[in-house]
């Protein structure tokens, strides 16, 4: 497996130089293909843990977990209209929102929208974006919105919904709140203890605009952290470093494959980071914050199960982690990511942490 991986690296490596220097590429991409089929096959006959690892999931634990302040927002859909599970106080209540088709269509022209803003000189679209936010609000939440109170919010979207982009939404804009697969794995994960040794990892992958600008400052406010760049930030070293550590921040351009997103990529400089890399882990890091283009995006197999970089580090180990699902504006991305490790210095948790290094954002 570990020698097709690495193949399958260079060779994609290879095929993205072509297309750079404008050379053809069709031979470099049939190989590329039968190596990712070969991944595939051998990942479907690698024997797995045990069934369940002898974790339940239990609904009265949830709710004790979530105390009084805390409401967990769960999405599901019911002859083609959302229905709305709010979690809190010892208890669960349904509200209903709008149909289903009308969310997701609201959601791609916000995508669209945010694709755009990632672009300079594009700020004048804001207040069509901010708009289409308030009717996402009233097609998601319906009245559940006036029922969210003042604390945090764990949103739980069904697999077709979960590329909203939830800081848009008026009643998360200013709030903490966290967005997980299901509910399930919020509570895992908020079960999780992390790892006794602290360590901290800085990736910084090849071609940014910026260069990655915010981890040379990184470095310098975390003196004891592993910082990887140039011919450091290979795969092999990569990896090594990331297994086991407290908190991991890599800088990259990220690419979604949605026809196979367990090939979906971080760019190293020997070529792309694969989700099927991240399941080599012992144990994914404790918190991981991925600067990188559409590291949120999943893609929906089966009864809603999803695929994608983050789904493949939760059952790992980690316990939160700070991705996005459109395109970043490089330029825009770094005071952000500063602001967010200092608020983690601080002591805030991953979702109090990027609240406020939002609202410390111009505009």
């Amino acid at each position: 497996m570990l020698s097709d991986l690495t193949a399958f690296r260079e060779i994609a490596a290879r095929a993205e130089g072509a297309r750079i220097e404008g050379r053809p590429v069709p031979t470099l991409e049939r190989e590329q293909r039968r190596l990712e089929r070969e991944i595939r096959s051998r990942t479907l006959h690698m024997r797995g843990d045990a069934p369940g690892d002898g974790y339940r999931f239990d609904p009265g634990r949830l709710l004790e977990r979530l105390g009084d302040e805390v409401r967990l927002v769960e999405l599901a859909v019911l002859d083609g209209r959302v229905q709305v599970l709010l979690c809190a106080q010892g208890r669960v209540r349904r509200f209903e929102g709008g149909l289903l088709a009308d969310a997701e269509r609201e959601a791609e022209h916000v995508q669209a929208g945010l694709r755009r803003l990632a672009h300079p000189g594009a700020e004048a679209r804001l207040p069509v974006v901010e708009a289409a936010g308030r009717r996402l609000e009233e097609l998601l939440l319906g009245p559940a919105a006036a029922q969210l109170g003042s604390g945090p919010v764990v949103m739980v979207p069904p697999g077709r919904l979960h590329r909203v982009p939830w800081a848009l939404l008026p009643s998360l804009r200013e709030r903490v709140f966290s967005v997980s697969p299901s509910a399930n794995s919020w509570l895992r994960a908020r079960e999780t203890a992390p790892p006794p040794s602290g360590r901290q990892v800085l990736v910084r992958g090849p071609g940014l605009a910026t260069g990655g600008a915010e981890v040379p400052e990184l470095a310098g406010r975390h003196g004891s952290a592993t910082v990887l760049e140039y011919d450091d930030a290979r795969v092999p070293r990569v990896l090594e470093e990331l297994d086991g550590a407290t908190l991991a921040h890599i800088a990259a351009h990220g690419t979604f494959r949605a026809d196979s997103p367990l090939f979906s990529s971080l760019r190293m400089t020997d070529g792309p980071l694969i989700v099927h890399d991240f399941e080599r882990l012992d144990r994914s890091p404790y918190r991981i914050i991925l600067s990188c283009c559409d590291t949120a995006r999943f893609a929906s197999v089966g009864a809603d199960e999803l695929l994608g970089l983050v789904t493949a580090l939760l059952p790992l180990g980690t316990a939160g982690v700070v991705a996005c699902s459109a395109p970043v504006n490089d330029e825009a991305v770094v005071p952000l990511m500063l602001t967010l490790h200092k608020g983690l210095s601080a002591g805030a948790s991953m979702a109090e942490a990027l609240r406020d290094a939002r609202a410390s954002l111009p505009g």
